[in-house]
């Protein structure tokens, strides 16, 4: 029997699915997880804000810390491999088995959900909710982020305007202003054109809010001194004679943890099978550091015996930088880790095209078996017993399930298939159990203390550990650029930081066409970005791009309000 099966007649949309659920008043969502009222901060009846503060005075916050299940995927595909569905389904399948579990995740960014990628909020049966409010405005914290971000830039051009008392050099002002949503058009623009009294021209630029520094400072600060210090170590750029300028030295760290004080606190909803959902953050993985909030993350572990999260696209990206960076400032310990797969997406990496994927092929099935493999090794170095979820469509073939099985077993690797999408939590009742083995056999104990490089070692030591161990790579070429760009942080005491490495998504290496698991092939560097604030150091890689742009057919063609006002089209 295949997985068709499952499946006797067609299905609405995710949106359409969404809109069917009646939802639980959020009040009572709180409850089942522990929230009291007084810190709780409704948005409506369907979404809330965790007062933090409030909640940290609670005998909640003496609770035993719960275990961290860590949910990644491999290389992602136009295929799709639905790892937040995935993830949303297991949390629902272990709190049927009686688990009181918490689902710690990203919030979509209207960039993909305008474009093509779609959202963050899972799909089918396997959904957080309110979904349409969850990928557009849900609680304003994107638009917070952008106008605290655009709010620095403005003084940042005011204060060279208004006699440029630090001496700030206009030609190398770094701070970039940013906007939720991809324009490729916005990558390199030129301010202050028009005369005197329109400002300095000089050359700058837009990133898609989710690369910002900002948010990476959301999503990484523990309270609100904690973010007012974190954002005053913002460098902006430099004076005429080289030394560093920092938010700190403009004076304006104070208005801009303002604009971002409730921001701050993570956002309440509920998956389709109930079970409570903090959403907060939401960097990418290829050109951020791909995780949620820590506070959201810590906060639920609070509350949950078991906490769901995630680690944006594969191992390579966002799961390193979880361990790497988010683990190690936050002191998280990984019980249980989960690797998403799909067959389509196999023998995508296997060579197959896109529009042949539905087609039975062994040959490719193996090609792409490496790169999952790899995967699945990849987090075995950093303490992990991987479990592999293979995500079920209905072109699946017995034959094909079977192959993937065998390899599993050869590997002593575990596998459970996945029908979250179909079916919901019951659909990763096979995959609940396996990630409960291995939770309570206690196989992975302090693996979030294990990460992969000492940043002490330097930057360039730590770039070449993660493209050698992570990546498979041969070594790492640093370009002109950024061979400046290590003495200036050298020179600044500013080399000892962890390392966010931005690089495409689609291939271990830094070229998008290179699929499956490449080997031998050099990493280049072309810039190095210091980012005081967030705590670590960019590395900007290949073509890599922090502001994407819109596909021939984006999805916002797709998308329409009735006069009821409901919403059609958004997936």
């Amino acid at each position: 029997m295949t997985y068709s099966s499952v499946i006797t007649k067609p299905q609405p949309s995710d949106v359409e699915i969404a809109q069917a659920h009646i939802l639980e008043p959020i009040a009572d969502i709180a409850e089942r997880a522990g929230i009291p009222a007084e810190a709780l901060i409704p948005y409506g009846t369907t979404k809330a804000k965790v007062d933090v503060p409030a909640l940290r005075t609670t005998d909640v916050w003496d609770k035993p810390l719960g275990r961290t299940v860590l949910v990644t995927a491999m290389s992602p595909t136009p295929a799709g491999e639905g790892k937040s569905t995935t993830l949303i389904g297991l949390a629902d399948a272990l709190r049927t088995a009686g688990k009181n579990t918490i689902v710690a995740i990203r919030e979509p960014s209207q960039g993909p959900v305008m474009g093509i990628k779609g959202g963050a909020a899972g799909g089918g049966y396997a959904q957080i909710v309110p979904m349409e409010d969850i990928n557009l405005h849900l609680t304003g914290d994107m638009h917070a982020l952008t106008a605290a971000n655009n709010t620095l830039a403005a003084l940042i051009d005011n204060h060279i305007q208004q006699g440029n008392e630090l001496g700030i050099d206009p030609r190398r002002v770094t701070w970039r202003r940013c906007m939720d949503v991809n324009d490729r058009s916005l990558r390199s623009i030129v301010t202050g054109l028009g005369g005197p009294a329109h400002g300095t021209p000089r050359e700058a630029g837009f990133d898609i809010t989710a690369a910002s520094e900002m948010m990476a400072i959301l999503c990484l600060a523990t309270d609100l001194a904690d973010l007012k210090a974190k954002l005053a170590n913002i460098v902006i750029g430099q004076t005429y004679s080289g030394g560093p300028v920092t938010v700190g030295d403009l004076q304006v760290e104070g208005a801009l943890t303002a604009l971002l004080r409730d921001a701050l606190n993570p956002n309440l909803v509920q998956t389709l099978g109930g079970t409570p959902a903090l959403i907060h953050g939401g960097p990418f993985a290829n050109i951020a550091h791909g995780c949620n909030s820590l506070i959201a993350t810590q906060t639920a572990r609070r509350l949950g015996d078991i906490v769901v999260t995630e680690a944006g696209f594969g191992s390579d990206l966002g799961a390193e930088k979880f361990f790497d960076i988010k683990a190690r400032e936050g002191g998280i310990d990984v019980d249980a880790a989960v690797v998403v797969a799909t067959i389509r997406s196999l023998k995508y990496n296997g060579g197959v095209a896109k529009e042949d994927l539905n087609s039975e092929n062994l040959a490719a099935l193996d090609e792409g078996l490496k790169n999952l493999e790899r995967h699945v090794k990849n987090m075995e170095k950093f303490g992990t017993t991987p479990v592999v979820a293979l995500n079920l469509f209905t072109s699946d073939t017995d034959v094909e399930r079977e192959h993937v099985a065998e390899w599993a077993e050869k590997l002593g690797v575990r596998l459970a298939e996945s029908t979250v999408w179909a079916e919901g939590g019951a659909g990763a009742a096979e995959l609940a159990e396996q990630v409960l083995e291995v939770i309570e056999s206690g196989q992975a104990p302090n693996a979030g203390s294990q990460q992969l490089y000492d940043p002490a070692e330097g930057i360039a030591e730590s770039i070449k550990t993660i493209a050698t161990r992570i990546y498979g790579a041969s070594g790492v070429e640093f370009s002109t650029k950024a061979k400046k760009d290590l003495q200036f942080l050298a020179d600044h005491g500013w080399d000892k930081l962890p390392v966010c490495i931005s690089k495409t998504q689609y291939s271990f290496s830094d070229d998008p066409a290179e699929l499956g698991a490449p080997e031998g092939h050099v990493l280049h560097v072309r810039e190095l970005l210091p980012r005081l604030g967030a705590g670590f150091v960019v590395a900007l890689t290949g073509q890599v791009m922090t502001m994407p742009g819109l596909p021939k057919r984006p999805a916002a063609e797709q998308i329409d309000v009735a006069e009821d006002g409901t919403i059609a089209g958004l997936f």
